[in-house]
């Protein structure tokens, strides 16, 4: 049995970064934290909970809408959690019924698995107008179709985020989503403040990539950015240092009505952990320059893990180290009503992250440990 105390330079409890404490490991679960012993053994970094990701297209060469499939979204996981995301929702973008279909089927079959979360509907009751990447041809007013998959999922105890535009459902639709649990996202949409407005008071709850995809805010017009950004709303925001402009990243923080309804997220393609293109919609989309692009040169998706979004959020937005983590762990945990996804005790090893010192590299706990623990300690 091993039974160890380890003193990290700095710990995230889920809150606050902690410095002079220690976890005590007991058979590669963490089952306390406390002030450090003197016999703790000392290691670099910030031990962390793994990264939580609610916008994941892909990953390790995958594509969710081209591998709807359990095992796809398993190799999606697996690509993520090398970069410290131990938590994903895979998410589905526009397309054919069909395609929605196998992948709420692969949803409900994962429910259980290690790193699922749930299932993200990102359209296709979308704005064309707004659409970014997504293909036209499967753009939709919002159906009794979608709202069945929907009901599916939940009656099954899949966790559901649906990303809509409120130019594409009824506010009767978002009120019946909502009640059935699903948590409604404000994406991809021209619409003014005040159908954005609607839409949150019948139970919207959530934005999707704040600034990508919606109706921008001007002096005398909100827009959808304007409204949800003077909302209570949840919002999440890519921080790849293409889809929007660091300053407006601190602008957004600095403007929010409250503090923590800001959440990171990678909106990651199948490059990240595989190779510098995929094919989506028939249509080559490659990475250039650290953008991922289409044959049209319009951003389609990010190459960029949440680690390197804690990164850029530390050194460039230049917000504190526990600010960026709560937006990369605590936040999206909870707003998916998974906040176990935030604590450190209770936690495997293999669940915590170790960040460095300068936020450039992460490994997982385990590994650490391994490294560290002196024979002596097993028994």
């Amino acid at each position: 049995m091993t039974d160890i105390w380890i003193a990290p330079k700095h710990v995230f409890d889920g809150q606050r970064v902690l410095s002079g404490h220690a976890v005590r490991v007991v058979d590669d679960i963490m089952v306390d934290l406390d002030k450090a012993p003197k016999e703790a053994l000392q290691i670099n970094g910030c031990v962390t909970p793994g990264f939580v990701d609610l916008q994941v297209n892909g990953g390790g060469g995958f594509m969710l809408n081209t591998t709807p499939t359990r095992e796809g979204m398993a190799s999606i996981a697996s690509a993520h959690r090398r970069f410290g995301t131990v938590a994903i929702m895979p998410t589905v973008i526009t397309d054919t019924a069909e395609v929605l279909d196998r992948a709420a089927e692969a949803a409900i079959a994962a429910k259980d698995d290690e790193g699922i979360i749930g299932l993200h509907i990102e359209g296709p009751h979308i704005s064309v107008a707004r659409r970014g990447t997504h293909n036209c041809a499967n753009i939709r007013d919002f159906d009794s179709h979608t709202m069945d998959v929907v009901a599916q999922l939940r009656h099954q105890g899949v966790a559901v985020m649906i990303t809509l535009a409120p130019e594409a459902a009824s506010l009767y639709r978002i009120t019946a989503l909502a009640d059935m649990g699903a948590v409604v996202s404000i994406g991809h949409t021209d619409a003014p403040a005040e159908d954005v407005e609607a839409v949150i008071a019948a139970g919207a709850t959530c934005a999707t990539h704040l600034f990508n995809a919606m109706s921008p805010m001007t002096g005398r017009a909100p827009g959808a950015v304007g409204a949800i950004i003077n909302s209570g709303v949840h919002a999440g925001i890519i921080c790849d240092g293409h889809h929007v402009d660091d300053r407006m990243i601190r602008l957004a923080l600095r403007a929010r009505p409250s503090d923590d309804l800001m959440f990171l997220v990678s909106d990651a393609m199948a490059t990240v952990g595989g190779p510098d293109h995929f094919d989506l919609y028939g249509q080559k989309i490659h990475l250039a320059n650290g953008r991922l692009i289409n044959a049209e040169g319009n951003l389609a998706g990010a190459h960029v893990t949440q680690a390197e979004g804690i990164a850029r959020l530390v050194h460039h937005v230049g917000i504190p180290l526990g600010q960026a983590l709560r937006m990369a762990v605590t936040i999206p945990a909870q707003v998916m009503g998974q906040s176990r996804l935030a604590q450190m005790v209770g936690r495997r090893t293999r669940d915590l992250v170790v960040l460095s010192d300068d936020l450039t590299r992460t490994h997982p706990f385990a590994d650490a440990c391994a490294r560290i623990v002196p024979q002596d300690a097993t028994e």
